[in-house]
């Protein structure tokens, strides 16, 4: 991700700290990654935005991943003859896809969850510096509801994340079963506990839809405040 960030911005000193940072993860390597990124003009509030925006991307990806590999699984059960092995081979690259969607939640939240903890702790050893004991007080405040906020739509997108491997789990099962079955009895076999993974399916789509909209929220929030600003 910081690599990624770094190509599109531009520049060697750039890409060395991303590469630094993505290679060997140590506070060193944090801090060259975030002194490069301020030379372009990037605060950790702006890279902490971006990184909820890549999160709710992801999710929003995989939510269509996993609707479709649904829909790929159904079609398996309703076809004949000669299309049985072609269709299978649609869902097997829908689930992998979906498999691939998985790693790349995972990725983007642990994104967010670091350079969070790391503006929190740079605004919070910066209050020391005010002189104005009331500017002071309105700094912490705004700290503390932008710390609740994060913290709580980390918390959300966790939640679906956690929800992913057990509905994956059995998908990839079903699949797994019909390449060594790939015959009318898998089938009858699959229809039956059809309705089931539908059903499971169908609720991590939904709870994703739920994450999407409060990474909405926080967003124009953060967007907001910055405005304000």
């Amino acid at each position: 991700m910081a690599v990624w960030e770094a190509k599109r911005m531009g520049g060697p000193v750039l890409l060395a700290a991303a590469l630094c940072l993505a290679v060997l993860p140590l506070a060193g390597c944090d801090r060259l990654y975030y002194k490069a990124m301020k030379k372009v003009g990037f605060e950790k509030r702006d890279i902490l935005v971006k990184r909820v925006k890549e999160a709710r991307e992801s999710q929003a990806r995989a939510q269509q991943d996993f609707k479709t590999a649904m829909e790929r699984l159904k079609e398996i059960v309703d076809v004949e003859g000669g299309d049985l092995e072609a269709t299978y081979d649609r869902l097997n690259k829908e689930l992998e896809r979906s498999e691939g969607r998985a790693r790349d939640v995972r990725d983007r939240i642990e994104g967010v969850r670091g350079v969070s903890k790391d503006l929190f702790k740079e605004w919070q050893d910066e209050l020391g510096k005010y002189s104005d004991r009331a500017l002071r007080a309105e700094s912490e405040r705004e700290l503390r509801e932008t710390r609740r906020r994060t913290e709580a739509l980390i918390a959300s997108l966790e939640r679906v994340e956690k929800k992913i491997d057990p509905v994956l789990k059995p998908l990839r099962d079903r699949v797994l079963f019909l390449k060594h079955n790939l015959n009318a009895r898998a089938l009858g076999a699959l229809s039956k506990e059809l309705v089931a993974v539908s059903r499971d399916v169908d609720a991590l789509v939904a709870d994703m839809a739920k994450a999407i909209g409060e990474a909405d929220a926080y967003l124009a929030t953060m967007e907001q405040a910055q405005r304000a600003s």
